[in-house]
C-alpha cells in the first residue's frame, strides 16, 4: 500500500511539474508572438517549481531571452546601466564633428540608443554600422517616421499623413502600410518607430498634431493606430504610441512652451485615454509621454506630464497596466524645460517613471545626477535595473542579441519597392472623399454631354489633374497659379467660362497649419462664389486639409482628395469619371459635415489608371521595356516611341521614349499624335462594319456589289464582305499606278492633279504644302474598280489569302453608300466622340498644331517635302487623307480607350458600342493558316511573328502599321498593348523595328511581367 501511494505521489509531481513547465514555454511563446515584454514571470515560476515535490534534479527550462538579458545586465556597471537610459538624437547629414561626438556618448557614456533624424539612407546605414560596432550592448535604433521613412529621410517613401489614412474605410491598409515602413526600417536596422499619433485631434485649431492625427473619432482613430501598431510590431518593430495622455486638444504647441489640456478626468477617460487604453490592452510595446500640463491629474503647478509620477507610474503603469517601454518626448522641447535645467529635468523624467530619455541635452551631467539620486536614495539601483531589464528584453525581441551589420548592397533598391509605390497609390485612392454629391453629378458618364471648362486655382502644379480630365473629357483648362487676387481677376476668369455649363476647380496650395486659413485666401472663395452665383455646376476639388472646407461657399460636388500631389491629381479625375469609385468619408466634423461623412461613388466600367502591381504584374521586370526602348533610339531603329500597357482596365506603363525625329530637340510626350497607318483599318473601318453588323444594316456573306452597284459586271461583283473583311476577295496587295497616273512621265506631279496652294479647286492636302482636285477622290475610286485582281486562287475555285489594302479602301465605301456619311465623319459621331476621344481622327491638321505630330517620312519620290501631319500612305493621301485602309492618326490613351471598350466586349462608361458577342464574333479565328480573324490580325500558332509575343493566347488580337505601330489585345488576360512610333521617319526603307523583333521583344516583357508577378503571389 506504502509503495502504491508513493508511486502515485511522483505521478502526480511528475504531471504538476509538466504543467508548469507548459505554462511558462506558452508565457514564452505569447510573449514573442503578441509583441509584449514580460516582466516577472521567471518570479512567478520559480515560486511554482518550489511548491512541487522534487524526485531528482531534473532540467529546468531556461528562455534564452532571460538569459541574454540577465547576463547582460549582470555585466553591466551602474554608469552603463544608466546609459541605457539615453536615446540620442543623431543625423547622417552632418559633419565629421557631430559623427565624433555621437562616437564619444556610445564610448564614454554607454548610451543605449539613437534616433535618426535628418539624412538619406545610406549614410544612415553606413554610420549605423559604425556606431553599433563600437557598442558593447547593441544599440537602439529609432525614427520619428509616422508617415514612412521618407518623413526624415531623402530618396525614401512617404507614405500619407494619418489624416488622411483617417479618411479609409479599410484598416487592412493601413495594417500593410505599418507593414511595409516596419520591413523599410528592419532594412535599414531600425527597430523603434515613433508612431502612430493616438491623439484624438478634436480641436481643429490644434497647431502641432492636426493633420498628424487620425481625425476627431476616438472609434476610427483606435482602429487606425491599432491596425498601424500591429502592422509594425507583427514584422519585429517596436511601435510607440504618442503622444501620452493626449495631445489632441490643444491650443500651443509643446515644442515652443507647455500647453494646458483642460479636460476633466471623465473627458480624458472617455476620448484621449481610450485609443492607448485600446492599444495597451491589444499588445503596444512603446508608449511616448507628452509635455503636457494636465491638471485633472496632477494639480501641480506647470507640472510637465512626462515628469510626474501619478501620470507615468500611476495612470500609465498602475492603473492602464502598461508593461511596454515608456519613452519621453524629446527632452529638448521647451514644453519640458520649463521645469528647470536639462540635467535636473532629466532625472526627474526618470524619478517619474519613463524608461528612455529621448533626445535628452547635458548626458553627462544627466549621468552624474542619476548615480547621485541612486546614492541617496532618492531612486533605488533596483528601479534602475527594472528598467535597463525592459529596454534588453526589448532589444532581445527585436533581434539585437544577434545582432548583424546592415548590407548596403542594393539598400535603395530595397527601400523603394514597386510594392511600396502601389500601397502608397491604393492609400490615395482609399482616402478620396465625396463630401457632396448633388443630384448624383458623380460619377460623369456620357462626356457628349457635358459642356465644361476646368480651372485650376493655388500653388503647386495641378498639370497631372487636367491632363488626366482631358484624358476623359478633353476640355478648355485654365489657372489662376498663386490664387486671384482681386475682383479684375475673377471677372476676366468668369468672362472666359461663359459658355460652360460645369466647371471643375481644383485648389491646390492648402497648408496643414490653421494658421492663415489653411492657405485658403478670401479669393479663392469669392471665386467659387461668384462662380456659382451664375448658375453654373461647380464641382470643388480640395487638394489638402479637410478643415479648409469651412472657408468655401457650398457647390454642386465638394471632393476632398485630402492631401496634394501627382497620385491624387490623377486619381480624383477618374472619381469624377467614374474610372474609380469614392470610399473615403470625413476624419473630422467641418461645418454643417460631420465626421465620417462620404458618399461613395461607383465606377462605370471606364479605364483607369494604376501601376502594375494593383493588376498583378511586376513593375520592375517591366522597366526592362525602358532599354530595349532607349537602345532602339539610340540604333535608330526609330526616332521616338511610346508604349502603353493596362490590364483589368487600368493603364500600369505608359512611357515616352525619344523624340519626333533624331535632328531635332521635342521629345515624344503623352499627346503626340502618331500616324498609325494599317492600324486605321481596326480602329475606323473595323468599327464601322462592327456597328452596322450590329443594327443589321450589314450582312456578312453578302455581296459587296450589292452595296456599291458600280461593282456589277466587273471582275469584283462576286466578292463578299467577309472575303474582303479576310483578305480573301481577289484584289491586288497594291496597286501603284493609282498614284502614278498623276504623275508626269519624269516623276513630277501634273498641274492637273496637284497645286502648293489651296482653293476651291484643289482642297484634299495631300502634304503640308501640297493639294490635290477634289475630283481626284472619284477619279482613284474608279481606278481601284479598273484594277486587276491577283492570281491566287484555290482548287476550290475562290481566291486564296492575300493582304490587301484596296479591301479596306472598298469596305469604306460600303460604310460611306449604308450611312450617307464619310467614314471620319461617321466613326466620330458613333464612337469617337461619345468616348471622349480628342486626338484619335482623319487630317489632324484641321485640329492641331504641326509641332504635336510626328513626322513620318522626307518623301522624295512622290511630294518632295517631309510629311507631318499628312498621311504616309500615298493611296490615302490622294483622296484626301481619309481612306478605309489608312490615314487615321490618334495617341496611345484615346486608343487605350477605344480598344478598351473592344476588351470589354462593346460596354465602356456606362453604354453600350456593340452587341456583347459582336467583337468576340469578328475576333475568332476563321482563317487559322494565315492567322486571320474578320478584319482582326490573330497570333501565328508556331509562334514566329516579328511583332507578337509567343506567350499571347490563341483569343488574341489586333494589328499592326507600317509606319510602326501596333495593338494588341487578349482577352484571356485582359491585357492591351500598344505601341507607336515613326519608324518610316527619315526613310521607309528602315525596317529594323522588324529584323530586330523589337515590337515582339517589349511584348515579351509584357507577359513576362505578368508571369513574374503570378510566381512572387502565395
Amino acid at each position: 500500500m506504502k509503495n502504491w501511494f508513493f508511486g502515485r505521489f511522483r505521478v502526480l509531481a511528475s504531471v504538476i511539474l509538466l504543467v508548469v513547465l507548459t505554462s511558462v514555454a506558452s508565457v514564452a511563446w505569447k510573449h514573442l508572438s503578441v509583441g509584449m515584454p514580460v516582466i516577472g514571470e521567471a518570479k512567478v515560476v520559480k515560486k511554482q517549481l518550489k511548491k512541487a515535490p522534487k524526485k531528482r534534479a531534473d532540467p529546468v527550462l531556461v528562455l534564452p531571452e532571460n538569459e541574454w538579458v540577465d547576463s547582460t545586465l549582470n555585466s553591466m556597471s551602474t554608469e552603463e546601466k544608466i546609459g541605457q537610459l539615453f536615446m540620442v538624437a543623431t543625423f547622417s547629414n552632418r559633419d565629421d564633428a557631430h559623427y565624433k561626438y555621437i562616437d564619444r556618448l556610445i564610448n564614454d557614456f554607454h548610451i543605449g540608443g539613437l534616433i535618426f533624424f535628418q539624412g538619406g539612407p545610406v549614410g544612415q546605414a553606413q554610420l549605423t554600422n559604425r556606431y553599433q560596432a563600437q557598442s558593447k550592448v547593441p544599440l537602439f535604433i529609432g525614427i520619428d517616421g509616422e508617415w514612412g521613412l521618407g518623413m526624415r529621410l531623402d530618396s525614401t517613401i512617404s507614405f500619407p499623413k494619418q489624416m488622411v489614412l483617417g479618411s479609409i474605410q479599410d484598416n487592412q491598409l493601413i495594417y500593410r502600410m505599418g507593414s511595409d515602413i516596419a520591413r523599410q526600417c528592419s532594412r535599414l536596422g531600425i527597430q523603434i518607430n515613433f508612431a502612430p499619433v493616438a491623439d484624438i485631434n478634436s480641436n481643429p485649431a490644434n497647431p502641432v498634431i492636426g493633420i498628424r492625427s487620425f481625425g476627431e473619432d476616438r472609434e476610427n482613430v483606435t482602429r487606425k493606430a491599432v491596425a498601424y501598431m500591429k502592422g509594425l510590431q507583427h514584422n519585429k518593430v517596436i511601435a510607440t504610441a504618442k503622444h501620452f495622455p493626449g495631445h489632441g486638444d490643444t491650443d500651443a504647441d509643446s515644442h515652443f512652451t507647455l500647453p494646458v489640456l483642460t479636460h476633466s478626468l471623465e473627458q480624458l477617460t472617455e476620448t484621449d485615454l481610450y485609443p492607448y487604453r485600446e492599444m495597451i490592452a491589444d499588445s503596444l510595446m512603446g508608449v511616448l509621454n507628452a509635455h503636457l500640463n494636465v491638471p485633472a491629474l496632477d494639480s501641480t503647478p506647470n507640472q510637465a506630464s512626462s515628469l510626474s509620477d501619478k501620470v507615468v507610474n500611476g495612470l500609465l503603469r498602475k492603473d492602464l497596466g502598461f508593461r511596454g517601454l515608456v519613452f519621453t518626448d524629446a527632452m529638448n522641447m521647451k514644453g519640458v524645460l520649463k521645469n528647470g535645467k536639462a540635467a535636473d529635468v532629466n532625472l526627474k523624467a526618470v524619478v517619474a517613471g519613463n524608461d528612455v530619455l529621448l533626445y535628452p541635452e547635458s548626458i553627462a551631467e544627466t549621468v552624474a545626477k542619476i548615480k547621485e539620486a541612486i546614492d541617496k536614495k532618492i531612486i533605488s539601483e533596483k528601479i534602475i535595473d527594472d528598467k535597463v531589464k525592459r529596454i534588453l528584453q526589448a532589444k532581445y525581441w527585436a533581434g539585437l542579441s544577434k545582432y548583424t551589420p546592415i548590407d548596403i548592397n542594393n539598400l535603395y533598391t530595397d527601400l523603394n519597392q514597386e510594392s511600396s509605390k502601389e500601397l502608397y497609390r491604393e492609400l490615395c485612392e482609399a482616402s478620396v472623399t465625396v463630401v457632396k454629391n448633388d443630384n448624383n453629378l458623380l460619377p460623369i458618364g456620357s462626356v457628349m454631354d457635358q459642356n465644361m471648362a476646368s480651372v485650376s486655382i493655388g500653388e503647386g502644379s495641378s498639370v497631372a489633374f487636367q491632363k488626366m480630365l482631358s484624358t476623359y473629357k478633353p476640355m478648355r483648362s485654365y489657372a489662376f497659379y498663386e490664387g486671384p487676387s482681386s475682383q479684375e481677376q475673377i471677372s476676366q476668369m468668369l468672362t472666359y467660362l461663359q459658355p460652360y455649363n460645369t466647371v471643375i476647380v481644383d485648389i491646390h496650395g492648402i497648408a496643414s497649419n490653421p494658421k492663415r486659413n489653411y492657405g485658403v485666401t478670401s479669393g479663392m472663395a469669392d471665386f467659387v462664389s461668384q462662380l456659382k452665383q451664375q448658375n453654373k455646376k461647380v464641382i470643388l476639388c480640395l487638394f489638402g486639409s479637410p478643415y479648409s472646407i469651412q472657408f468655401f461657399p457650398e457647390t454642386d460636388v465638394l471632393i476632398c482628395a485630402n492631401q496634394d500631389g501627382q497620385d491624387p491629381q490623377e486619381i480624383v479625375p477618374q472619381v469624377i469619371f467614374g474610372a474609380l469609385s469614392s470610399k473615403g468619408k470625413l476624419p473630422v466634423s467641418v461645418l454643417s459635415f460631420k465626421s465620417g461623412t462620404g458618399v461613395n461613388t461607383t465606377s462605370i466600367n471606364r479605364i483607369a489608371f494604376g501601376t502594375p502591381e494593383s493588376v498583378g504584374m511586376n513593375g520592375t521586370f517591366l522597366k526592362r521595356i525602358d532599354d530595349i526602348a532607349n537602345a532602339s533610339v539610340a540604333d535608330h531603329v526609330f526616332p521616338g516611341c511610346e508604349v502603353l500597357v493596362a490590364r483589368r482596365g487600368k493603364v500600369i506603363y505608359d512611357k515616352q521614349f525619344g523624340g519626333l525625329s533624331y535632328k531635332t530637340a521635342e521629345k515624344v510626350t503623352p499627346e503626340t499624335i502618331y500616324d498609325l497607318a494599317s492600324v486605321t483599318k481596326v480602329s475606323a473601318t473595323l468599327q464601322a462594319i462592327m456597328l452596322l453588323y450590329d443594327r443589321k444594316l450589314i450582312d456578312l456573306d453578302t455581296k459587296a456589289s450589292t452595296y456599291l452597284p458600280e461593282l456589277v459586271g466587273t471582275n469584283k461583283q462576286n466578292f463578299t464582305i467577309r472575303d474582303l473583311l479576310l483578305h480573301r476577295s481577289g484584289l491586288v496587295s497594291f496597286y501603284p499606278p493609282l498614284w502614278d497616273r498623276t504623275k508626269t512621265s519624269a516623276g513630277g506631279l501634273l498641274p492637273e492633279y496637284y497645286s502648293s496652294r489651296a482653293d476651291t479647286s484643289y482642297y484634299l492636302q495631300v502634304a503640308p504644302k501640297l493639294f490635290a482636285k477634289g475630283a481626284l477622290r472619284d477619279s482613284v475610286w474608279n481606278w481601284v474598280i479598273e484594277s486587276p485582281m491577283n492570281n491566287r486562287k484555290e482548287r476550290s475555285g475562290s481566291y486564296g489569302f492575300l493582304y490587301s489594302d484596296l479591301g479596306f479602301l472598298t469596305l469604306q465605301k460600303v460604310v460611306e453608300r449604308i450611312t450617307g456619311q464619310s467614314l471620319d465623319i461617321f466613326v466620330a459621331a458613333n464612337i469617337y466622340d461619345p468616348l471622349g476621344l480628342a486626338y484619335l481622327g482623319f487630317n489632324p491638321l484641321r485640329r492641331f498644331p504641326e509641332k504635336q505630330i510626328a513626322p513620318t517620312e522626307n518623301d522624295y519620290r512622290f511630294r518632295g517635302q517631309l510629311l507631318q501631319g499628312t498621311v504616309h500612305d500615298q493611296m490615302a493621301a490622294i483622296v484626301g487623307g481619309v481612306s478605309g485602309h489608312a490615314g487615321l492618326f490618334g495617341t496611345a490613351r484615346d486608343l487605350a480607350i477605344l480598344f478598351q471598350m473592344n476588351l470589354w466586349k462593346g460596354n465602356y462608361a456606362g453604354k453600350r458600342y456593340f452587341e456583347q458577342a459582336t467583337v468576340p464574333f469578328f475576333s475568332r479565328v476563321y482563317d487559322e493558316s494565315h492567322h486571320r480573324g474578320l478584319g482582326w490580325d490573330k497570333a501565328p500558332g508556331d509562334g514566329g511573328s516579328s511583332y507578337v509575343s509567343p506567350q499571347a493566347s490563341v483569343n488574341s488580337f489586333g494589328h499592326t502599321g507600317f509606319t510602326g505601330t501596333m495593338v494588341w489585345m487578349d482577352p484571356e488576360e485582359d491585357l492591351l498593348f500598344i505601341f507607336l512610333s515613326n519608324r518610316v521617319n527619315p526613310d521607309p526603307e528602315n525596317t529594323k523595328i522588324t529584323t530586330q523583333w523589337t515590337r515582339r521583344k517589349i511584348q515579351d516583357i509584357v507577359y513576362s511581367s505578368l508571369l513574374e508577378r503570378k510566381s512572387q503571389l502565395p
